[in-house]
């Protein structure tokens, strides 16, 4: 049996996008973790960079568009698709809720508890999967995602049983289990899941004839209004932009995350295009494991054996689902598709009728 079937990777590229995307986010983990201060605090301010991360990320996309257009074929795109720029703020402010939160969350937990409480995103992404393009998952695709996240689920034992020892013995309620960070989880699950499904959708449905860079430059410039009315709301607006938070993040280590994580932004949105969202999570899944072999020789992070089997399980639920892979092509693809078998089918029945066969010459006895 093969490692993986040919749907999985159609193309060479789209492979070359998959292992770009892991090895990225990968990356970003390590980087924010190298960033955080001895107390888990950040020394920067957080909003900033980003804000700062949309800026480049726009400038980037815009750049890499004009490389092949002209400026005034640029500004004429956002005219003509201007409704597509509209529905790209709603995965933008979802998005910028996931960056927000990224920072939140990477200080209350290890990157590789991170990353395992955040595959529970697989089965949301699946749901909310079906609904948006009204594909019914497999028994076998919902089976590996259903054991994806019980990878999750054993993380999480090994993380209440080495607190066992500290709990009082005093009966509590369920509402004293809950944490405030997880709740910061389960709202980053959402919006992840959500913005990337429905990110996806614009990409191969609503907006499948915008080129792939002026969609980015429409989720990046809908990103930066997000952000802009984050740090209004939160009053942090003037001080974002003050010498001392500007000159916070002017360095080596912080600058890094910024062009990291606008690197991140571009293949996304590559790996949406050739690929779709279940795929993503599995990626992010595998994220894991090298996140917590790296982690352990970088920052001295312990992996246990509750980790190793987590992330033993997740690695047997990405190979289930690699036999078994959605197949979610662009509306475009999908035309052609059906012209060619429609062709294909027109050949075949010229070939079978009389007027197929009258030029046939016949056989003697």
């Amino acid at each position: 049996m093969a490692l993986f079937s040919a749907d999985l990777f159609p193309t060479k590229w789209s492979f070359v996008v998959f292992v770009s995307y892991m090895a990225l986010f990968i990356n970003q983990g390590i980087l924010v973790t190298a960033s955080k201060s001895k107390d888990n605090s950040y020394s920067y301010n957080t909003i900033t960079v980003v804000l700062l991360t949309e800026v480049f990320k726009l400038f980037a996309a815009a750049v890499l568009f004009i490389k092949d257009h002209t400026v005034a074929s640029f500004f004429q795109n956002i005219v003509a698709h201007g409704k597509v720029l509209c529905l790209y703020f709603i995965p933008a402010a979802l998005y910028c809720l996931y960056n927000n939160l990224q920072f939140v969350n990477l200080s209350a937990y290890d990157p590789t508890t991170y990353y395992l409480l955040l595959q529970f995103r697989v089965v949301v992404t699946g749901v909310i999967f079906q609904l948006i393009f009204k594909k019914q998952l497999s028994f076998i695709q919902w089976g590996s995602l259903l054991l994806l996240t019980l990878g999750c689920i054993i993380k999480e034992i090994r993380h209440d049983v080495s607190h066992a020892g500290t709990l009082s013995t005093t009966p509590t309620s369920f509402l004293d289990y809950l944490d405030i960070h997880l709740l910061f989880i389960m709202l980053q699950v959402f919006s992840s899941c959500f913005a990337g499904v429905y990110n996806e959708f614009l990409l191969k449905d609503t907006g499948v004839d915008v080129h792939i860079m002026m969609a980015n430059v429409f989720m990046y410039l809908n990103s930066i209004v997000c952000n802009v009315l984050v740090l209004t709301f939160r009053g942090q607006l003037v001080e974002a932009f003050t010498a001392d938070s500007l000159m916070s993040i002017m360095k080596p280590g912080v600058i890094s995350i910024v062009i990291n994580n606008a690197a991140i932004g571009i293949v996304t949105s590559l790996f949406l295009r050739s690929l779709n969202s279940i795929l993503k999570t599995f990626a992010s899944a595998l994220e894991l494991m090298f996140t917590a072999v790296l982690c352990w020789l970088i920052f001295g992070i312990p992996v246990d054996l509750f980790t190793v089997l987590a992330i033993f399980i997740v690695s047997a639920a990405t190979y289930l689902y690699a036999q078994n892979p959605v197949v979610n092509k662009a509306r475009t693809d999908f035309e052609l598709d059906v012209k060619k078998k429609s062709e294909e089918k027109s050949v075949i029945a010229l070939d079978d009728s009389p007027l197929g066969h009258r030029h046939k010459p016949l056989m003697s006895v």
